[in-house]
């Protein structure tokens, strides 16, 4: 096979009767004998050298997808409890829009091309009025194909010579965008932190929220509320603490409120921009992925304040509407149509109706993992538990464990950050039959 293949390359290089070939006088380096295959002079980023592994979600489907290579049997018991997308249809109306919006391309008047690279004027100022009560304007909205993109390109925009901070645990694209970005020096083997990183620690002693103004100061603070992966949501109190903070020491928070909508305690933002001053300090990202199960269908937006400055006087906003403009074509027209269905009364309450549904999975979680002896937090007002695991026990010993025994797939605290050792998350959104009988089955591989 391999000789076969040499002789099609070289058929394919030096063939004149193909209009691909070189020209006869096409020269390779001297030595007759170098492979045509050899590496490039390109020298590798650095910094994606400082990378250390692979990124969670892809690893959890290598350490599934090998688990059923030697349990080919298994293939049809295994439940995932482990990242967190959608299973549940998009609904009708929603799901009509996004029809609606297809079938226009078909049409001579309906059809449109390239859009506006910051969304259609209509979605961004229904975002501004459905989703924050004209807390904010239309022309602050941008909007883009997910939240997890979003956090790119902010972080294109500020470059490598800031200093970022991060809750621990965290969701793993703020560390690992630093990194790519060259904002970081290598990891700490002992700590498995990076160096120039701001950890911010989360826990069941500080109730998961960090004291930002003890820690060293940093240009940019990721902050998540609902937490992923703690599931914790953060009160009115301490988001305003954590305004004041940045505000004081001159730092811009992004805020992700991906996970908002699952917020049903009262008093409970799900905005940082109901924080008084938090336009003057605050980026919001946030996405339709969990809100109406555009997990595949990809539509978010992140929101850049008129009155967010950098410290020479320039306007943040300015700056991010480059890094849109410059590589970003703007979000697809069928899937916008879909967006603002979403935001349409009768596809607000069907988004209700989804995040009603993956809270009762949450609370089954819950309840079952309580009840075998174990410490567990979210799960109230995000689609997240967090499982405090026995003390000195493994996440990743763990999450084999469970794969192995109860062919379940869940996610270890490790994944998350130094900080989320020693903890299990669960996702919420599996089918509800399938949450059923994950309980049964970790009554009995878990049982303290």
């Amino acid at each position: 096979k391999i000789m076969k293949l040499s002789c099609a390359v070289s058929l394919l290089l030096f063939s004149g009767a193909s209009s691909f070939a070189p020209s006869p006088t096409f020269q390779t380096h001297a030595n007759s004998n170098t492979n045509l295959f050899a590496e490039s002079g390109v020298k590798r980023n650095p910094n994606f050298a400082k990378l250390a592994g692979g990124y969670l979600f892809p690893e959890i489907g290598r350490r599934r997808t090998a688990y059923l290579a030697e349990n080919p049997e298994m293939a049809d018991k295994i439940i995932s409890l482990g990242i967190g997308d959608t299973t549940q249809p998009i609904p009708e109306h929603i799901l009509s829009g996004l029809v609606n919006g297809a079938s226009k391309l078909g049409t001579k008047d309906g059809y449109t091309g390239y859009g506006a690279e910051q969304g259609m004027g209509d979605l961004r100022s229904k975002i501004a009025s459905e989703l924050y009560n004209g807390l904010i304007d239309a022309d602050e909205v941008f909007v883009s194909d997910g939240a997890k993109c979003d956090i790119m390109r902010v972080q294109q925009m500020f470059g490598s010579e800031v200093v970022s901070a991060v809750q621990d645990p965290s969701y793993p694209v703020y560390v690992d965008t630093s990194v790519m970005m060259g904002q970081t020096g290598q990891i700490n083997e002992e700590t498995s932190q990076y160096e120039n990183i701001v950890y911010m620690p989360c826990n069941a002693e500080n109730d998961f929220f960090p004291d930002y103004a003890s820690l060293p100061r940093a240009d940019v603070v990721y902050f998540c509320s609902p937490n992923n992966p703690t599931g914790a949501a953060a009160t009115k109190e301490q988001l305003e603490s954590l305004v004041k903070t940045c505000k004081e020491r001159g730092s811009i928070l992004v805020f992700d409120a991906a996970y908002a909508p699952f917020i049903r305690s009262e008093g409970v933002p799900k905005s940082i921009f109901e924080i008084e001053g938090a336009k003057e300090v605050a980026i919001e990202c946030n996405s339709f992925s969990k809100y109406a199960g555009f997990t595949g269908v990809r539509l978010g937006w992140t929101v850049v304040p008129s009155d967010l400055k950098f410290s020479d006087g320039t306007l943040v906003k300015n700056d991010f509407n480059r890094v849109m403009s410059t590589a970003f074509n703007g979000a697809s027209n069928i899937v916008q149509a879909g967006g603002m269905a979403c935001l349409d009364p009768e596809g607000l309450a069907e988004i209700q109706t989804l995040i009603d549904y993956y809270l009762e999975n949450a609370s089954i979680l819950r309840e079952t993992m309580e009840s075998i002896g174990y410490d567990v937090y979210g799960g109230t007002d995000a689609p997240y538990v967090f499982v405090k695991l026995p003390e000195g026990k493994s996440s990743w010993d763990t999450f084999s464990e469970i794969l192995e025994k109860a062919q379940v797939v869940t996610i270890p605290g490790a994944g998350f950050g130094p900080g989320g050792e020693g903890y299990l998350r669960l996702s919420a959104f599996a089918p509800r039959d399938s949450v059923i009988e994950a309980c049964e089955r970790l009554k009995v591989t878990m049982k303290q």
